[in-house]
C-alpha cells in the first residue's frame, strides 16, 4: 500500500504537469498572430477592442486582388469579378459558431445601411452544407448570399497567402480592386465595419 506521503507527491505530481500544460495552452493563445505582428512592425494599424480585433492595411502595403468563386446556398454560381468594383464584406461563419450567431444580425443591419452604395456582401461557409446555411438565413434573417466552400475549400485558400483565415467568424473587407483592405476576427462591431466600408468607399478604384 503506498504510502501517504507518496501518495502526495503523485497527487502534487500530476497537479504540477496539469498547471503547466493549462499554461502552455494560455502562453499559445497569447502569440501574435500575422495582423499583430504586422503592426508591430508598423506595417499594418491594429487595435484590439473588447473580444474581437481588427486591422486596417494601407492602400501600399495591400497584396494582390483575391480571385474566388463558387456556388451560393442558393444554387446560384458566383465569381469574385462580379462585385470587381465595389467595395465588398467577406464573412467566414459556419452554422454553430456561437459568435457568428451573435454577429449575424449585426451583418445584416451593414449590409441594409450599404447596399445601394456600392458594396457587395457574400458570406463563406467553411463547415455546412448548403441546407443548413438556408436554415440559419431564414432564422437570422440574413438577406445576403453565402457561398458552400465545406468541401472545397477552395474560397478559404485563395485568401490564405494575404489574410490565413484561423478562425470563425473572420470579416474582410475588399477595396475596388478586390484586394483585402481590412481584417476583423470576432464578432463585428457594426460602427466599426461601417467606418471600414466607407473608408474603403472614399479610395479610388
Amino acid at each position: 500500500m503506498s504510502s501517504p506521503v507518496r501518495s502526495r507527491r503523485g497527487a502534487w505530481r500530476i497537479t504540477a504537469a496539469a498547471l503547466a500544460a493549462v499554461l502552455a495552452v494560455g502562453l499559445s493563445a497569447c502569440a501574435p498572430d500575422p495582423g499583430t505582428e504586422a503592426y508591430l512592425n508598423g506595417d499594418q494599424k491594429a487595435y484590439t477592442i473588447d473580444d474581437f480585433r481588427w486591422v486596417e492595411i494601407p492602400a501600399d502595403k495591400r497584396g494582390e486582388p483575391v480571385e474566388f468563386d463558387g456556388t451560393t446556398d442558393q444554387g446560384e454560381a458566383f465569381s469574385s469579378a462580379d462585385i470587381l468594383g465595389d467595395v465588398a464584406v467577406v464573412n467566414f461563419w459556419y452554422a454553430t459558431c456561437g459568435p457568428c450567431r451573435i454577429e449575424a444580425k449585426d451583418l445584416e443591419a451593414v449590409w441594409q445601411e450599404h447596399q445601394d452604395d456600392g458594396v457587395a456582401f457574400i458570406g463563406v461557409n467553411i463547415y455546412d452544407q448548403a441546407d443548413t446555411a438556408r436554415a440559419f438565413a431564414e432564422k437570422y434573417g440574413v438577406t445576403y448570399p453565402s457561398l458552400i466552400d465545406a468541401d472545397t475549400g477552395e474560397a478559404k485558400l485563395a485568401f490564405a497567402k494575404v489574410a490565413p483565415i484561423q478562425a470563425p467568424p473572420t470579416t474582410l473587407v475588399l477595396d475596388k480592386q478586390g484586394r483585402v483592405a481590412a481584417r476583423i476576427i470576432g464578432p463585428i462591431d457594426t460602427s466599426i465595419l461601417s467606418t471600414l466600408i466607407k473608408d474603403a468607399l472614399k479610395e479610388q478604384a
